[in-house]
C-alpha cells in the first residue's frame, strides 16, 4: 500500500513538471480564484467593520412620561433585555439628560438661561436600545405597541430613524449577495480551467494509462496522479496568491486607513495569516481536487 501510494505521488509530480504549460495556466488561473476569494473575505471584514460603526450610531430610544417611576421604567429595561433582538439597553434618568442637554447647548447661553429659570426638570428618562442587527429595530419598536406600557411611554422615535434603518439593512443585505455571487463566479473560472488543464493532461497520457490498464493498474492507481496534480495546482496557487496579497496590503491599507478611520486591514491579515493560509491551501486544494475529479469521471474511462 505504502509503495504504490508512493508510486502514485511520483506520477503526480512527474506529471506536475512535465506538462509546464498546462500546469502554468492551471496555477495563474487558480492564483486569481484564490486571490480573488481571499479579497472578498477582507473586503467582508472591511465593510462588516463599517456596518459595526453605523450601527453603533443607530439606536431606537424610548421615553416616558414624567410622573413614571424609575422603577417603572427599570422594569421595562429588564423585560427589553430578554428579548434575543436586544443588543443592550441604557437607562438614562431625568437627571442624566439634564446633563446632557446642558452639555450639548453650552454655547446657547439663552437656551441654558431658559432652562435655568424652570422649577422642574422638563427633561424625560429614557431607554437607548441598540439592536443586534439593524433589520431588528422595527420588533423592538414593535414591543411597545403592547397595552402594558400604552400609559408610561411617551414616545418612541424609531419612525423618525426609520428611513436610516432601512437603507442600512438593504446596503448590508445587497453587499452580501453581491460577495456570494462573485465568490461562486471565481471558484466556478478556477474549477473550470483545471477541469480543462486536466482534460489536457489525460489526453497527452492516454497511451501510458491504457498501457497501464492493459497490465492490471486499478482504478485509483491509474486516476491518483491526477488528483495529486490538481493538489499542486492548488497548493502552488495559494503560495502565489499569499506572496501577492501580503505586499500589497503593505501598501494598499494605510491608504483605506486614512478614508475609513479604526480599520487596519494589514494589522489584520498579519494577525490571522496562519489562518488565511490555512484558509487558502484548503480552498486551493479543493478547487483543484473536485475539478481534477471531474475531468476524471469525464474522461478517463
Amino acid at each position: 500500500m505504502f509503495t504504490t501510494l508512493t508510486r502514485v505521488i511520483k506520477s503526480g509530480f512527474l506529471s506536475f513538471w512535465r506538462n509546464k504549460w498546462l500546469s502554468s495556466t492551471a496555477i495563474f488561473m487558480m492564483s486569481l480564484a484564490i486571490f480573488g476569494i481571499t479579497s472578498l473575505i477582507l473586503t467582508n471584514v472591511l465593510i462588516n467593520s463599517l456596518i459595526d460603526g453605523l450601527e453603533d450610531k443607530i439606536d431606537v430610544s424610548v421615553y416616558f412620561k414624567l410622573d413614571t417611576s424609575e422603577d417603572s421604567i427599570l422594569s421595562v429595561r429588564s423585560d427589553l433585555v430578554k428579548l434575543a433582538e436586544v443588543k443592550s439597553v441604557e437607562y438614562i434618568s431625568t437627571d442624566e439628560a439634564l446633563i446632557n442637554f446642558k452639555e450639548r447647548h453650552k454655547d446657547n447661553e439663552v437656551l441654558i438661561q431658559s432652562l435655568g429659570e424652570l422649577d422642574t426638570n422638563p427633561l424625560e428618562a429614557s431607554l437607548n436600545i441598540k439592536a443586534k442587527e439593524a433589520s431588528q429595530y422595527e420588533s423592538i419598536a414593535d414591543f411597545f405597541n403592547q397595552g402594558n406600557y400604552y400609559d408610561i411611554v411617551n414616545k418612541v422615535n424609531y419612525l423618525e430613524n426609520k428611513a436610516v434603518i432601512s437603507r442600512l439593512s438593504s446596503i448590508t443585505k445587497t453587499i452580501r449577495q453581491v460577495g456570494s455571487i462573485a465568490f461562486l463566479i471565481l471558484a466556478g473560472l478556477a474549477i473550470l480551467v483545471t477541469y480543462n488543464t486536466i482534460r489536457l493532461t489525460i489526453y497527452t497520457s492516454r497511451k501510458e494509462i491504457k498501457v497501464m490498464k492493459l497490465v492490471g493498474a486499478s482504478n485509483w492507481f491509474t486516476r491518483g496522479p491526477f488528483v495529486i496534480e490538481g493538489i499542486l495546482y492548488g497548493f502552488v496557487a495559494t503560495l502565489i496568491s499569499l506572496f501577492v496579497m501580503y505586499p500589497l496590503l503593505w501598501y494598499l491599507s494605510p491608504k483605506i486607513t486614512s478614508y475609513l478611520p479604526g480599520t487596519d486591514l494589514f494589522y489584520f491579515f498579519q494577525v490571522n495569516l496562519i489562518v488565511f493560509f490555512i484558509l487558502q491551501v484548503l480552498i486551493g486544494m479543493a478547487l483543484g481536487i473536485s475539478s481534477s475529479l471531474v475531468a476524471i469521471r469525464r474522461y478517463l474511462d
